[in-house]
């Protein structure tokens, strides 16, 4: 799949578009108290491809502290679930910026001839992980798994058998089933193994002192978490907004890294259903995972091709892609991180 010149954002127009922006940013304490000022925002719908949670924190703090205003936009947060497909409502053009779990979604969404494309990594490092018990399992590296029966959800056998294929595990040496969210068909002792993020210490605050972790990235399979995505006709006519929003919930993740308590108790007020005490533990996890080295050096939401291309090169070793295998420009841009370099916070 070749990259199509007359889809891809230019640099100086999203510069040109960014500074009109910016000049609204500017201005934004002044229009704040003209009436009929919400009229005036642009609205950005932000698709989530999961059930909100603490995965949306800057992006409660940036509408909270009134970052997307002094962009000249407001936010809309759009619940995503189970059976919700998020990437065929951004393409569709339903909802104008998507949130996804994992970068692979987007390149078989690309393959499948979906419009959309990646303009940050939420998370630098994908919090999935594969859990045992040191009495039974014990699974440390991939090496271990051999003989051992795994239970993983139906979207993330792909990850078991990118995993294998990496370390040379042949598929027939490992059992593998369907499960749920939670960790009963490990505890109950029906399967060695069981999957999910471990930043969700409510489902597995069961495992107790037992627990053995085995991170997905660290097996070599280097995927980003919660990247986010839009269209190529967005990008094209409306790059200066995208790069507003991306400069707003990047702010929104910085103060939440700055101020963690204060942040989580926006999240629980937007989100009741959340635990205080169990987001405290969970969110400073999630902040691990969005602020490191990397971000460090390049701000919040950095990614790079060469990563995407190995990703690309593992999904089409193993047959995933539709049609033809997606090129990097296809999936990925930097132009929106470039637009917004200045004020993306580098902590980590």
């Amino acid at each position: 799949m070749k990259n199509d010149p007359a889809l891809s954002i230019g640099r100086r127009t999203l510069l040109k578009g960014v500074g009109a922006a910016a000049g609204l940013a500017s201005a934004g304490s002044l229009l704040s108290v003209v009436p009929g000022r919400a009229q005036d925002l642009y609205k950005i719908k932000l698709q989530l491809g999961w059930l909100a949670s603490n995965g949306v924190l800057g992006e409660v703090v940036a509408a909270g502290r009134g970052f997307f205003e002094e962009e000249g936009l407001e936010l809309e947060i759009v619940a995503g679930g189970p059976n919700i497909d998020g990437v065929a409502s951004v393409a569709s053009g339903a909802n104008n910026l998507g949130s996804i779990s994992s970068s692979p979604s987007l390149m078989l969404a690309r393959s499948a001839g979906l419009p959309i494309k990646c303009i940050a990594a939420g998370y630098q490092q994908h919090p999935f992980t594969y859990f045992s018990l040191s009495d039974k399992g014990n699974v440390k590296v991939p090496q271990d798994l051999i003989g051992k029966k795994v239970a993983t959800q139906g979207t993330a056998r792909i990850l078991i058998r990118a995993l294998l294929a990496k370390n040379g595990i042949s598929e027939d040496d490992v059992e593998v089933s369907v499960m749920g969210g939670d960790m009963s068909p490990l505890m109950t002792g029906q399967v060695d193994v069981a999957t999910g993020w471990d930043t969700n210490v409510g489902a597995l605050s069961v495992l107790g002192d037992k627990r053995v972790d085995m991170s997905l990235w660290d097996t070599g399979i280097e995927l980003y978490a919660n990247p986010y995505y839009t269209t190529d006709k967005m990008l094209t006519e409306h790059g200066d907004k995208v790069a507003g929003a991306i400069r707003a919930i990047s702010r929104g993740w910085g103060w939440a890294y700055e101020n963690v308590e204060a942040a989580v108790d926006m999240l629980v007020e937007r989100y009741p259903n959340l635990d205080k005490a169990s987001e405290m533990i969970a969110v400073p996890m999630v902040l691990a995972y969005s602020f490191n080295e990397k971000t460090a050096a390049k701000g919040w939401g950095t990614m790079t091709k060469e990563n995407w291309q190995n990703q690309i090169d593992i999904y089409d070793s193993l047959e995933q892609f539709t049609n033809e295998t997606p090129e990097v420009d296809d999936i990925m841009t930097l132009d929106v991180l470039e637009a917004t370099a200045d004020t993306r916070p580098t902590f980590g």
